[in-house]
C-alpha cells in the first residue's frame, strides 16, 4: 500500500518513477538563515539516517523565486528568508502549482550597522539612515516634498555625526536583510517627517517608492549575498559602514562594532524584546506535496522546529539565533511535525 501511495505522489508531483533518484533535500534561500539551516542539516545528516541536505545560500528573494517555479525533483524542497513571503510570491507559486506550503518561523534576527573596530563609535537614529541612504529625501522641513538626495558626508545629514564621507555595504535587492532594512530602518525613518507619513494614506504606491527606494549614486555599495565580503571591505575601510544580520555581527565581534540605533545597541535581549528598532523575523517554508516523496523533509523539519534546536537553550541560540517566546515556538514545533496549510490571508492584512 506504500509503495502505491508513493508512485501515486510522484506522478501527481510530475516526476516519473524513474526519475525518483533524489534522496536528498534541496534548500535554496536567506543568507542570514543559510548558517543556521546549514547546523541542522549537518546534524540531520549525522543523527536521522538520511542524507545532509544540500543548502544554497541564494538570498531570500532569490530563494522564493527558484522555490515557486514548480513542483519536481529540479525545484528545491524548501526556502529560508529573512522576512515573511510577499503575496505575490505566493500568486506566483500557486501560478506555477506550488498551493500548498507551510510557513515554520525559527527565531528573530536584528539588523546590525557596523564598522571596523579601528573606526569611530556611531550613534544613528534612524532619521539618520534614512536621510544618508535614502533615493530621495525631504526637500522641506515637513517632507512634503522631495528632492534627489543630495548628502556625501555623515555630518550633512546629522551636525553630531562625523565629518566622514557616507559609505554603507550592504546586500542587494534579492536579499530578504535588504527588504527588511528598507522596512525597518529607512521607512520608519522617513515616517519622522510628518509630509511623508501622511503621503502612505493618499498614495501607498510612491510611498513605498519614495520611502523605501536606496540611493543608486555611490554611498550604498552592493556586496552580494556574501555577508564575508562586507567583513572584508570593512576592515579595508574603517570609515565604512556594514549592513548585516545579528548573528554575523557576532560571529565576527573581533572585527567589527555595532553602531546604535535609536540609542540601542543590536544586542539578545535589545533583539527579542523588540526594543531594538531593527529586528525581524526569520522563516523557511516547506513543500508539503514534496514532503510526501523527497526522503527526510518532514523529518527535517521536525529536527528544525524542535526545542533543542530553536528553544531558549537549543542547540542555535549559540550560533546567534534569537529564539521565539516559548509558547510561540511550540505552536510552529507543532506545526513542523503536522505541515499545516499556509494561510496567505494573514498577507493581506498587512
Amino acid at each position: 500500500m506504500k509503495k502505491i501511495s508513493l508512485i501515486a505522489a510522484t506522478v501527481a508531483l510530475g516526476f516519473s518513477v524513474e526519475s525518483f533518484a533524489r534522496d536528498q533535500i534541496k534548500i535554496v534561500g536567506s543568507s542570514t538563515v543559510y548558517p543556521f539551516a546549514t547546523v541542522v542539516a549537518e546534524r540531520f545528516g549525522k543523527t536521522s539516517g538520511f542524507k545532509t541536505p544540500v543548502i544554497e545560500s541564494t538570498g531570500s528573494g532569490g530563494g522564493l523565486k527558484l522555490f515557486c517555479k514548480g513542483l519536481g525533483t529540479e525545484h528545491p524542497d524548501i526556502t529560508n528568508a529573512s522576512r515573511r513571503i510577499k503575496m505575490k510570491e505566493v500568486k506566483k507559486c500557486s501560478k506555477n502549482g506550488v498551493t500548498d506550503i507551510t510557513e515554520i518561523k525559527v527565531g528573530f534576527d536584528g539588523i546590525a550597522m557596523a564598522n571596523a573596530k579601528a573606526g569611530p563609535a556611531l550613534e544613528l537614529t534612524l532619521k539618520d539612515i534614512y536621510l544618508a541612504l535614502a533615493k530621495v529625501v525631504p526637500a522641506d522641513p515637513e517632507g512634503n516634498t522631495v528632492k534627489p538626495n543630495p548628502y556625501k558626508m555623515w555630518n550633512e545629514v546629522n551636525p553630531n555625526l562625523p565629518a566622514a564621507p557616507i559609505v554603507v555595504v550592504g546586500p542587494p535587492p534579492t536579499s530578504g536583510t535588504r527588504d527588511a532594512f528598507n522596512e525597518l530602518a529607512i521607512e520608519r525613518g522617513c515616517k519622522k517627517f510628518p509630509g511623508r507619513k501622511a503621503l502612505k494614506k493618499k498614495d501607498k504606491k510612491l510611498y513605498k517608492k519614495e520611502c523605501r527606494g536606496v540611493r543608486e549614486d555611490g554611498p550604498y555599495v552592493e556586496a552580494g549575498e556574501n555577508d564575508n565580503l562586507i567583513i572584508e571591505k570593512l576592515v579595508a575601510d574603517p570609515g565604512a559602514l556594514g549592513v548585516f544580520g545579528y548573528s554575523f555581527l557576532d560571529q565576527n565581534r573581533d572585527k567589527v562594532k555595532a553602531a546604535k540605533v535609536d540609542g540601542v545597541f543590536p544586542e539578545f535581549e535589545a533583539i527579542s524584546s523588540g526594543k531594538y528598532p531593527v529586528s525581524r523575523s526569520l522563516f523557511f517554508y516547506v513543500k508539503n506535496a514534496h514532503a510526501s516523496v523527497i526522503p527526510g523533509v518532514k523529518e527535517y523539519v521536525k529536527e528544525f522546529t524542535a526545542s533543542k534546536a530553536i528553544g531558549n537553550n537549543g542547540y542555535l541560540v549559540p550560533k546567534g539565533l534569537i529564539p521565539l517566546p516559548e509558547n510561540e515556538r511550540a505552536k510552529f514545533e507543532k506545526d513542523g511535525k503536522t505541515l499545516a496549510k499556509f494561510d496567505s490571508s494573514v498577507l493581506k492584512k498587512k
